[in-house]
């Protein structure tokens, strides 16, 4: 495998594991009251885009289909 396959799935290790802490954050805000809306809706911006991102970089990690 090349550098750059390996380079992109260290990449999608590291993005997903911060998803999964933002998913974690964004629970545990919801549930304090009262609950900081500002601070709530840029926690899930970024979490919108870390998802992208991964989708991102799956796609450029799945080879090819000729349809």
């Amino acid at each position: 495998m090349d550098l750059h396959a390996e380079a992109l799935k260290e990449q999608l290790v590291a993005l997903r594991s911060e998803h999964r802490d933002l998913d974690d954050v964004i629970t545990r805000l919801s549930e304090q009251a009262p609950v900081d809306q500002l601070q709530l809706r840029r926690l899930k911006k970024r979490k919108l885009l870390l998802k992208d991102r991964i989708s991102k970089l799956e796609s450029e990690l799945l080879p090819d289909i000729i349809a």
